[in-house]
C-alpha cells in the first residue's frame, strides 16, 4: 500500500517533489541538512536516479540543521516523522531511545550491506543492543596538518604523538619565521572547544562516565595541560583560533596546526577566498605538495590514541514504509554512494570503503572526485595514497566525549559551557597551577546536568 505521508512546509523550505512513474509506486520523504542549493540538486538527482532504478519516489526535504531536533521531536509527537533523516551523531542514541529511530531497520541496513565494510569507529558511535541506531554515511576527522618537508629535512617522526610534537616544536621553533604550532587559545571560539576534546581524547581523558559527570583523572589530565602549555609557547601571543592557525600555516610561517579536512582544497590553491601566501601563486599547489597530516593522535597515557570525528547518519523512523526506506538507504550506500559523498567530498570521508568482492571499492572512487570552489582537481591528484589512507583511516578509531558511556548530550553541555576552555586558558597565562586547573575543572563541571 502506497503511504504518501505530508511534511511540514513552509515558504522558507519547500520540499522537491518527485513523482513515482510507477503506477502504485511508494513515495517516501527524506530530511536532509545539506540545504545548499547544488548540494540539494545532487540530492534531486540521486533521488531521481533512485526513482528509475526502483519505480519508488522520494521527496528531498531541506530542513536547517540548528531546527532538525525540534522538527524531528514535533513530528514524532504528531506521527508525521519522514521515513529518512540525514542527521549528525548527537541525534542517534537519544532518538533511539526516544522512539522515533528504527533501530532493527537500520541494523538490518548495515548487516545487507556488510558490517565489515564500514569504519569500526563510525559503527561504534551509534552502537545499540543487537545493532546499529542509523547508517554511517560519511563523516570527517579533526587533523594535525604538518610541513612534511621540514619533518623529513629535520629527521623528525609524524607528530603522531604528544612527544613527537614536543620533539618537532624544538626542533623548528624559530619566531616570527617559524612557530612550531598555532594552538586555539580564543576561549569564546568552539574552535578551541574541538582542539582540546580532541588533545584530551588522545590521552584518554574524558569528563564523564556511564553514569554522568566522572572527574577528570588528575594524572592524565596534567599530562594534557602541560603538553598544551607547550604548544601555546610555540604559538603566537593572543586569542587565537582557526583563523590564524590557518593564515599562518598559508604563509609557511607555521609548522604543524589543527584544522579540519575543509582546509585541504584550500591548501591546493583550488578556493580563491582563502589562498595560500607561501609563494607569489596563490592557485599554486606548492603547499599541498610539502603538507602531511596525522588523524589519531596519541597521549603518553593512551598509546592507542584517538581521532576526533564528526559523523553523519541515515536515520530510518519509526513512521517510515520501512522496505522502501531501507532499499533508498541501502541505494544510497551501495550504487549511489559516489553521489552521496560528491555533494563535498573534502568533508565527507567515506565511511563505508567498499563491498565484500571490492574492500577499497568506494575509498579508491572517493579519491577521484573532484573538490575545490574556483577550480576543481580530485584529491588523489593532489596529495599521495599514503596521506588519502591517512585521511580515511582516521575513522576507524574517531572518538566523541560521551558516546561510548551514553553521555553526548551531557558531553555537549560542558563542551557548550566553555569551563575547560576558560580553566586551560587561565593555566596557559599562569594565573592557575596544574592542580589547581584539574580541581576547578571538575568542580565547574560537577554542576552541569
Amino acid at each position: 500500500m502506497t503511504r504518501f505521508k505530508r511534511g511540514m512546509w513552509s515558504g522558507a523550505a519547500m520540499a522537491l517533489v518527485l513523482s513515482a512513474t510507477t503506477a502504485g509506486a511508494d513515495t517516501i520523504r527524506f530530511w536532509t541538512t545539506e540545504e545548499q542549493p547544488e548540494r540539494l540538486a545532487k540530492q534531486q538527482a540521486m533521488a531521481e536516479e533512485f526513482a528509475k532504478a526502483t519505480g519508488n519516489a522520494v521527496e528531498v526535504i531541506p530542513v536547517t540543521e540548528s531546527d532538525l531536533g525540534t522538527r524531528a521531536t514535533a513530528a514524532f509527537a504528531a506521527g508525521d516523522l519522514p521515513d529518512v533523516i540525514y542527521h549528525t551523531l548527537q541525534y542517534a542514541l537519544p532518538w533511539a531511545e526516544a522512539g522515533i529511530l528504527d533501530t532493527d531497520a537500520a541494523t538490518d541496513v548495515v548487516e545487507n550491506l556488510g558490517a565489515d565494510t564500514f569504519a569500526p569507529g563510525a559503527l561504534a558511535m551509534v552502537a545499540v543492543d543487537g545493532g546499529q541506531a542509523s547508517v554511517p554515511v560519511d563523516g570527517w576527522t579533526q587533523m594535525i596538518i604538518y610541513r612534511k618537508d621540514l619533518f623529513e629535512e629535520n629527521g623528525l617522526e609524524a607528530p603522531t604523538t604528544y612527544g613527537a610534537v614536543e620533539t618537532a616544536i624544538d626542533a623548528l621553533h624559530n619566531p616570527p619565521k617559524m612557530f612550531g604550532f598555532v594552538a586555539a587559545t580564543k576561549v569564546d571560539e568552539n574552535f578551541m572547544s574541538q582542539v582540546l576534546e580532541h588533545v584530551f581524547l588522545a590521552n584518554g581523558v574524558t569528563p564523564v562516565g556511564d553514569a554522568g559527570f566522572a572527574p577528570l583523572d588528575e594524572a592524565k589530565t596534567i599530562e594534557v595541560l602541560e603538553f598544551y602549555k607547550k604548544l601555546a609557547a610555540a604559538s603566537p601571543p593572543g586569542d587565537l583560533y582557526w583563523d590564524q592557525s590557518r593564515s599562518l600555516y598559508f604563509s609557511g610561517n607555521a609548522a604543524m596546526i589543527i584544522w579540519s579536512p575543509f582546509i585541504l582544497d584550500e591548501l591546493a590553491g583550488l578556493r580563491d577566498s582563502a589562498p595560500p601566501t607561501i609563494n607569489d601563486d596563490p592557485a599554486s599547489p606548492e603547499l599541498a605538495s610539502k603538507t602531511g597530516i596525522v588523524t589519531t593522535f596519541a597521549g603518553p597515557s593512551n598509546p592507542d590514541g584517538a581521532a576526533w570525528g564528526d559523523l553523519r547518519y541515515f536515520g530510518i523512523t519509526s513512521d517510515a514504509d520501512t522496505d522502501v526506506a531501507m532499499e533508498f538507504v541501502e541505494f544510497s550506500m551501495g550504487e549511489g554512494y559516489m553521489d552521496t559523498l560528491s555533494i563535498a567530498p573534502e568533508g565527507k570521508f567515506p565511511v563505508r570503503r567498499g563491498t565484500a568482492d571490492t574492500p577499497n571499492e568506494f575509498v579508491e572512487a572517493w579519491a577521484t572526485l573532484p573538490v575545490g570552489v574556483d577550480r576543481k582537481a580530485p584529491l588523489g591528484d593532489l596529495y599521495a595514497q599514503d596521506m588519502i589512507d591517512e585521511i580515511v583511516g582516521g575513522l576507524d578509531t574517531a572518538q566523541r566525549w560521551g558516546v561510548e558511556e551514553g553521555q553526548l548530550a551531557l558531553a555537549s553541555k560542558m563542551i557548550n559551557s566553555q569551563v575547560i576552555n576558560r580553566v586551560v586558558r587561565e593555566y596557559i597565562d599562569g594565573t592557575i597551577d596544574a592542580p589547581a586547573a584539574v580541581a576547578k575543572m571538575n568542580d565547574e563541571l560537577s554542576k552541569i546536568e
